[in-house]
């Protein structure tokens, strides 16, 4: 037996030469007997906080010559909906804490002082622009409650954006929105714990529902290391649609970190195991008989391989802002838009993430990249244009590229291992159509620097052919992005050989294969 052996990337191809039997680094067996899972799209969402540059010389710059009449940067507009963001949650994250609604609609707004971050905020973007900005993208509004304010401050948000008569209705009205907003998705705080939140989370889930029964409720319910008090499930878990778990796998709050890639992507199975934590512990609360069996999804609204850098803060009193110790912790916020942190590393990493999500899909129905813009977040927004990192790309092939449905696969073959640590070289997905006939199988060689052999099989039977394909890679693990060489990593064309299932991947590459359903 001869292996085609992938020498170069030309022209959109794989330039491939006969040479002798080497040998399997991987296997993945995609099985076609289980019946293919519906997974929700709701998993590519993302987040937006009022921090750093995300809104303000982000998504929202009305006096930059690139935005439309309504303050949106078109060039930020026209990329995301290359992602085809479903969700987007907003306006925090630790902003929330200090945020009350009302200052954020209207046409005499003022500018308040954004007690967790330390900056004064002017309110320009509040609610209608929120929404605006979701429906612009055609994406779902999701927006997280102050979990400090009272619970007639939660309902009283619900009614002002759903309600057709009232009190807040009217007050909509007034400020030039007669139609309802239609927010289904709402969560009581952010990352907050103990028995006097979950009362509120219970209390507040109940009155904002009592305002419009059809929306969906979370709340916060793990991040970090932390675990769900097994309370919140017994006393607010009946009134709860989603669990809300946040984690970042490289902690920069305080200490700016930039690890290489070996140490980046031996992170990546941690995700998986993340969530498998995460659906214990519900499964737990279901066999006690605390939830129904399969109420409660987990909506894994913040996530990223990198926190952004906030050294000094969040705090719960105003600051002087011109204390030059104050201005220089903001400025070192900037340490996250440097553009060569965000390499293939964070590329593949966004990829076990969802292949991850898409394994697990029966219970995470909502996932949102944390953020959407600037900071850590995929896409790079400066006054004169964007630029999109290598995890943009990532997003973007698996919101545009896969199939709706999710096959089970099995994967095993050598380690990637470093000291104690270790994951599988190669990370693989498969989803398929309704009708089973095109399946699109996400292939991730996680090596910094060999290519593998990886046989891929559709039951018992080996992927013969070759096939168009989308390769995401770069000349080293440390290619990056930037405003100066913003196409370093794009994703290319290409067609892709299996002969007798085996497939020689690249390495630190994602390829996304079309097979068709004749190959079974």
């Amino acid at each position: 037996m001869q292996l085609l052996t992938c020498l170069s990337l030309m022209v959109g191809v794989f330039a491939c030469t006969q040479q002798e039997p080497q040998t399997i680094q991987a296997n993945v067996r995609i099985s076609i007997d289980e019946p293919a899972k519906l997974y929700n799209p709701m998993i590519f969402g993302g987040f937006l906080e009022h921090f750093g540059k995300q809104i303000y010389g982000g998504v929202f710059e009305p006096d930059n010559p690139l935005s439309d009449d309504n303050g949106f940067r078109v060039d930020v507009i026209n990329a995301l909906r290359e992602l085809k963001t479903p969700i987007i949650r907003w306006p925090g994250g630790c902003f929330v804490d200090g945020y009350h609604w009302m200052n954020g609609v209207g046409k005499e707004r003022q500018p308040k002082d954004d007690i967790r971050w330390g900056v004064i905020e002017p309110n320009t973007f509040g609610t209608h622009e929120f929404v605006q900005l979701c429906q612009l993208l055609d994406a779902e509004p999701y927006i997280c409650q102050n979990g400090l304010a009272d619970v007639q401050e939660m309902s009283d948000w619900v009614a002002y954006c759903n309600a057709t008569e009232g009190r807040f209705a009217d007050m909509r009205k007034e400020n030039g929105y007669p139609e309802p907003l239609n927010v289904k998705v709402w969560s009581v705080g952010n990352e907050r714990s103990g028995r006097e939140y979950i009362h509120k989370v219970r209390d507040g889930s109940i009155a904002m529902k009592e305002v419009d029964s059809s929306i969906l409720a979370t709340c916060s319910g793990i991040h970090g290391s932390s675990r769900i008090d097994p309370y919140l499930f017994e006393a607010a878990g009946e009134h709860l649609n989603y669990i809300s778990a946040h984690q970042y796998w490289i902690e920069n709050f305080q200490v700016h970190q930039t690890p290489d890639y070996l140490s980046c992507i031996l992170l990546s199975e941690k995700p998986e195991s993340y969530i498998k934590k995460v659906v214990h512990q519900i499964q737990t609360a279901e066999n006690e008989g605390h939830i129904r069996k399969g109420k409660i999804k987990i909506a894994f609204d913040e996530w990223n391989l990198r926190s952004w850098h906030h050294p000094g803060f969040q705090r719960s009193e105003k600051v002087d802002y011109n204390d030059p110790e104050i201005i220089k912790l903001v400025k070192a916020r900037d340490k996250s838009l440097d553009p060569k942190i965000y390499t293939l590393s964070d590329a593949l990493f966004a990829a076990s993430f969802f292949n991850a999500c898409l394994r697990y899909s029966e219970h995470v129905i909502m996932a949102n990249i944390a953020p959407l813009v600037n900071q850590t977040g995929p896409l790079y927004v400066h006054p004169e244009g964007i630029v999109k990192r290598t995890h943009f790309h990532t997003m973007a092939l698996y919101a545009n590229e896969l199939e709706e449905w999710v096959s089970s696969t099995e994967i095993s073959g050598s380690k990637l291992t470093d000291g104690k640590d270790s994951v599988s070289i190669v990370d693989a997905i498969a989803t398929v159509d309704k009708q089973e006939e095109n399946w699109a199988i996400s292939l991730v060689n996680r090596h910094p620097t060999q290519h593998i052999n990886c046989k891929v099989t559709m039951g018992d039977k080996p992927i013969q052919g070759t096939y168009k394909a989308t390769i995401l890679t770069g000349e080293s693990t440390y290619s990056y992005n930037d405003v100066e060489h913003p196409n370093r990593v794009i994703p290319e064309k290409i067609n892709l050989t299996f002969q007798k299932g085996i497939v020689n991947l690249p390495p630190h590459a994602l390829v996304i294969a079309h097979v068709k359903e004749n190959n079974k």
